[in-house]
C-alpha cells in the first residue's frame, strides 16, 4: 500500500513538473519564451512542458542542445533557434538531426548557422553533411589528444626529473653517513691510542 501511494505521489509530483514553466523563462499558455536571457548550454533547462507549442531559444549562448531535449514536445508548431553561437562537431550532431526531421513549413532551421569552427563559420546547421561534422569532430578529437599527450609528456619529465633528485640525494646521503662513519672510526681510534700513550708513563715510572 505504501509503495502504490509513493508511486502515485511521484507520478503527480512528476507530472506538475513536467508542466510548469522553466527557471529563467517565461510562459504563457502554450508558448514558451527563453530567448535574450543569456542561456548557454549547460544553463539551459532540462526540460519543457510538454504541451508547448511555440518555443523561443534565440538570442542566447546556445552552442549546443543536450540530446533529447526536444523529442518529447510533440505539440511544437514554432522553435525560434537563431542568434546563438552554435558549434558545429559532435556536439551539433542531435541539434543537425532534429532539424532535419522537422518539416520545411516549420522554418526552425532558419539562423541556425555554425559559429566555429572557421571552416564552417555561417553555414547553415540543417545543410551540413555528417562527413563534414565528423571532420571537425576528428579535428577536435586530435587538439584534445595533443594537449593530453604534451601534458603526459611533461608530466614523465617531471617525474624523471624527480627520480634523478631522489638518485643524487641518496647517493650524497650515503657519501656523507660513509665520511661520518670513517671520521668516528677515526676519531674512535685517536682515542684509543691517547689512552695507551697515558698508561705508559706510569709504566716506566714504576720500574
Amino acid at each position: 500500500m505504501k509503495g502504490l501511494l509513493l508511486l502515485c505521489l511521484l507520478l503527480l509530483f512528476g507530472g506538475q513538473r513536467s508542466s510548469a514553466c522553466p527557471h529563467l523563462c517565461s510562459c504563457h499558455g502554450s508558448q514558451v519564451n527563453c530567448s535574450s536571457r543569456s542561456l548557454s548550454s549547460s544553463s539551459l533547462p532540462t526540460s519543457f512542458p510538454a504541451g508547448t507549442t511555440e518555443l523561443r531559444l534565440h538570442d542566447n549562448q546556445l552552442t549546443s542542445l543536450p540530446s533529447g531535449l526536444l523529442d518529447d514536445l510533440t505539440s511544437l508548431r514554432s522553435v525560434s533557434l537563431q542568434g546563438n553561437p552554435w558549434v558545429c562537431d559532435c556536439g551539433v550532431l542531435y541539434l543537425r538531426a532534429w532539424l532535419l526531421r522537422q518539416p520545411a513549413a516549420l522554418k526552425s532551421h532558419l539562423g541556425v548557422n555554425c559559429s566555429s569552427p572557421p571552416s564552417l563559420r555561417g553555414r547553415l546547421v540543417v545543410y551540413l553533411t555528417e562527413q563534414e561534422v565528423l571532420d571537425s569532430c576528428h579535428y577536435w578529437y586530435c587538439d584534445l589528444a595533443l594537449a593530453s599527450q604534451v601534458c603526459l609528456f611533461v608530466f614523465v619529465l617531471v617525474q624523471v626529473a624527480l627520480l634523478v633528485a631522489l638518485f643524487v640525494f641518496l647517493k650524497r646521503f650515503e657519501r656523507l653517513s660513509k665520511e661520518a662513519r670513517r671520521t668516528t672510526e677515526e676519531s674512535f681510534t685517536a682515542g684509543e691510542g691517547l689512552r695507551e700513550n697515558d698508561f705508559m708513563p706510569l709504566k716506566d715510572s714504576s720500574t
